[in-house]
């Protein structure tokens, strides 16, 4: 056997980084960007008010109370959007709207919460003094021509989006999601509701890989269902390391395995057959077919999943630009035994984490631990990093990685 680490280099060492490419805005949310974008112009545009209320000059409002308010006379009205038609002078005031540019000769705005307005709205009682600036956004208060909006590295929110559009950018470039295709092989397994035959299982690995490459934001291609022939597997393996940047399989990896998928990964890859020392997931292929990354996962469900979290998803992840590879990890308490014997490995317990009134992470068994049990890891949320050795009594600290909300 080889260690966690060991492997996890091998794996991250052999993936490159995907080559920038420039992406409409509306495609790049999740993605990481590959060069600085820098502002070209004001952000804000203009001086703008934050508050709806009367822009003012402050110092007609020097003194005023509720009880000695002062009296200014309204000479227009300015909406967000409009162009001002005049300016403020002493003695004025302008009712203003939010967003709306500040007109010449104010440098307040008094929110509309200390004014009454009195006779038909011609006139504004201000019960509040206030500072010049008071309310006012100033161009380029956000950004201005040259300062960096973002720099290279930073992976795209919804938030970020909405700065690109703000300034005006239509296209930004970025490290692409990785298009990687799944491919599930085996006579005995089968897709759809029909009734199971002899032998025969549905697959679900496919389907759950799917998933967690768009959770990775990464670009699933389904490569399909593919019998058990060898020309049918390499043909399906072949396109997919043509047409995709990665291809990931399950089963037929373990030792002494003969399987269609390793016989053909042998003879047309340069592959890398490991026995890890972890539990589950012990069994894991990995190589390339051409310059294509080949990830060869266990068969049994829970050994994919765990398998794609601790070495598919960080070298995906890397290709697609990231630097933050991993889930988080958090230090729980456990409210129940997390029992094991010592076997040389590192075994990952499929828990469920919740965040508990003490302020800590508080972890308890998903459902039943075989690699075969797929309930109990959906149902789940993370996975317990148990050492090797007896195993975590009731109340200790354990390391756990997060695979969803808590």
């Amino acid at each position: 056997m080889i260690s966690l680490q060991e492997a996890r280099s091998h794996v991250l060492d052999t993936v490159a980084r995907l080559d920038a490419v420039v992406r409409p805005r509306a495609e790049v949310l999740g993605c990481v960007t590959a060069s600085d974008l820098v502002a070209q112009e004001f952000i804000p545009p203009f001086h703008n008010t934050a508050m709806d209320g009367f822009a003012v000059q402050a110092a007609d409002t020097v003194d005023a109370t509720e009880s000695a308010p002062r009296k200014l006379k309204v000479v227009d009205t300015l909406a967000a959007g409009a162009n001002p038609r005049r300016e403020v002078r002493a003695g004025e005031a302008i009712r203003i709207m939010t967003g709306a540019p500040m007109p010449p000769g104010a440098d307040a705005v008094i929110m509309v919460e200390l004014t009454e307005t009195v006779a038909g709205g011609d006139t504004v009682m201000v019960h509040a003094q206030v500072p010049e600036g008071n309310h006012v956004r100033a161009a380029g208060d956000d950004l201005k021509p040259g300062d960096p909006v973002f720099h290279r590295g930073a992976v795209l929110t919804p938030g970020h989006l909405g700065v690109i559009a703000s300034v005006g950018a239509t296209g930004v470039e970025v490290y692409p999601r990785a298009r990687v295709g799944v491919m599930s092989t085996g006579d005995e397994l089968i897709d759809g509701p029909e009734p199971l035959g002899p032998g025969q299982i549905r697959d679900a690995n496919r389907h759950t890989l799917l998933a967690l490459l768009e959770q990775a934001n990464a670009e699933p291609v389904d490569l399909g269902l593919i019998r058990d022939d060898e020309d049918a597997i390499a043909a399906a393996l072949e396109h997919g390391a043509e047409s995709c940047d990665a291809v990931l399989t399950s089963g037929g990896v373990s030792m002494g395995d003969f399987d269609y998928v390793k016989a053909v990964l042998s003879r047309i890859g340069e592959m890398r057959w490991m026995q890890i020392a972890i539990k589950p997931a012990k069994p894991m292929a990995f190589g390339t077919i051409g310059s294509t990354p080949i990830f060869g996962l266990p068969g049994n469900p829970v050994s994919s999943m765990v398998s794609f979290e601790l070495f598919a998803r960080p070298a995906l992840l890397k290709m697609m630009g990231h630097t933050s590879l991993d889930r988080p990890t958090v230090q729980a308490i456990a409210d129940e035994d997390l029992r094991r014997g010592p076997d040389g490995k590192v075994h990952f317990a499929r828990v469920l984490a919740s965040y508990g009134e003490d302020g800590r992470y508080h972890i308890r068994f998903s459902g039943g631990q075989g690699s075969h049990q797929l309930a109990a890891m959906a149902n789940g949320n993370a996975l317990a990093i148990v050492s090797d050795g007896e195993g975590i009594e009731a109340g200790g600290t354990v390391q756990v990685m997060l695979l969803g909300p808590t």
